[in-house]
């Protein structure tokens, strides 16, 4: 892959203060109270741009994009966004604890050549219509690249880590802890040697997508409508997949808005092609005792290459569902590769949510009926108590994907079911932007 060192534009201390209240999230994981929140912390955060707030009063002339290009240009106006002087490849390190095990994540941000997805760069997940409008509408407004596409590459001699972990040495452009406990980094790599090395070992490498799809896709179509030279590159994030610090979690799903779903039937269609075991509680003690009896048989299935899921209706009761057969993946979807045909999350999709409850792909568009959790400390607990509520009818909890998992069906050429994976910590927004 083609990448070279850029310019970034960044937020200015002196103009801005601290620049952690600056930043933010993805787009695409803001909540809206979270959006609230991110406002709050500074008039100069980067939500205001990448996740403004919809008034019901927006029109062509007025709306959330024509409000971003206006903050940002005003930001530029006023210096509170400034052009580094110097071309620059920016070491990003990130500093977490997932389940008590320490952890540190290194990757690099640099300009790269946009290529069609291919042998070059393999998309890995399904993308849908309404993000894609969203984010094309937003770089049409700004002609800017604000969130980072991550990439994944395969580099076993870890140039780039030693280059990061030499430029760590030096002062942090940014450092600033998030609100789970994250710490996040930014580092200058100027020296011409260095990024020599990082360009050069790149040349012959192919990516994956790792996230980031609908910011890549559009990047790509912005690319072909836009005269402007620099339109042929895109801002990306890049870590290698034998760094030990690259962990994927697991991403769940809870079931609400579903007519006629009645959990008594989905456990009985279930017996057909799974075997189920149940763990009946009548306390709360009996019932946190019954969820780690329910999350340890995931686990042991999970290191058996079983295709084994959790799952819970607010019946009193846990359940895990294992497949009691994976050659039936064979015979529903022979037009996929076994790779694909393995993967959880192509079980539970085709032989689960859409042969029992009816959920096909067109209903997963419409987002009204799956929601997706993404696996924090917290995410299981809430997800029972949104069902205990009422407020959802079923969860479905996953064991993660295996990274040999996401190798195989992206060298097929094929793409997993949308959330398929969940890249734990998120890069955030706004370090750095790439001004075309």
């Amino acid at each position: 892959m083609e990448i070279r060192p850029f310019k970034a534009v960044r937020f200015n201390p002196d103009v801005v203060g601290d620049v952690g209240n600056c930043v933010a999230p993805p787009y695409d994981v803001i909540s809206p109270s979270q959006q609230q929140q991110l406002y709050e912390k500074s008039p100069y955060n980067i939500v205001r741009i990448i996740k403004g707030r919809v008034k019901a009063s927006d029109n062509g002339e007025d709306n959330q994009y024509t409000r971003a290009a206006d903050y940002f240009n005003r930001w530029m106006q006023e210096g509170a966004l400034i052009q580094d002087p110097t071309d620059t490849i920016y070491g990003y390190v990130q500093d977490f604890d997932v389940a008590g095990t320490a952890l540190q994540r290194l990757s690099f941000i640099a300009s790269a050549k946009l290529e069609e997805f291919g042998e070059i760069v393999r998309p890995h997940e399904q993308i849908f219509p309404k993000p894609m409008a969203d984010r094309l509408r937003l770089k049409r407004a700004t002609a800017a690249r604000l969130g980072l596409v991550f990439m994944l590459y395969d580099d076993q001699q870890r140039v780039a880590e030693s280059v990061i972990e030499q430029a760590v040495t030096d002062e942090p452009l940014i450092d600033f802890v998030d609100e789970q406990a994250v710490r996040h980094r930014l580092f200058a790599i100027t020296d011409k040697e260095a990024i020599k090395q990082i360009t050069e070992m790149m040349s012959d490498k192919s990516c994956i997508i790792a996230d980031g799809h609908h910011r890549y896709t559009t990047g790509l179509t912005y690319s072909k409508e836009s005269a402007d030279p620099a339109a042929k590159y895109q801002m990306l994030a890049f870590t290698n997949t034998s760094h030990e610090g690259l962990i994927v979690l697991a991403t769940h799903r809870i079931v609400g808005n579903l007519q006629d779903c009645r959990f008594s039937d989905l456990v009985s269609g279930l017996g057909k092609n799974f075997e189920i075991t149940k763990f009946a509680f009548a306390s709360q003690e009996e019932k946190t005792q019954a969820k780690q009896r329910m999350l340890a048989q995931m686990k042991a299935g999970y290191d058996k290459h079983k295709n084994a899921f959790g799952i819970y209706g607010a019946d009193s009761a846990f359940y895990t569902a294992v497949l009691k057969d994976e050659r039936l993946m064979d015979t529903v979807v022979p037009e996929m590769s076994v790779a694909w045909r393995r993967l959880d999350v192509s079980v539970l999709h085709i032989l689960i949510l859409e042969e029992l409850l009816g959920i096909n792909e067109q209903v997963l568009a419409e987002g009204e009926i799956l929601q997706f959790v993404k696996d924090t400390p917290r995410a299981i607990d809430d997800s029972i108590s949104w069902v205990d509520s009422g407020e959802k009818q079923v969860a479905f909890f996953m064991n993660p994907l295996k990274m040999q998992q996401l190798k195989d069906v992206t060298s097929a050429g094929e793409r997993m079911p949308q959330k398929s994976t969940y890249f734990y910590p998120k890069m955030y927004s706004g370090l750095t932007i790439h001004k075309l």
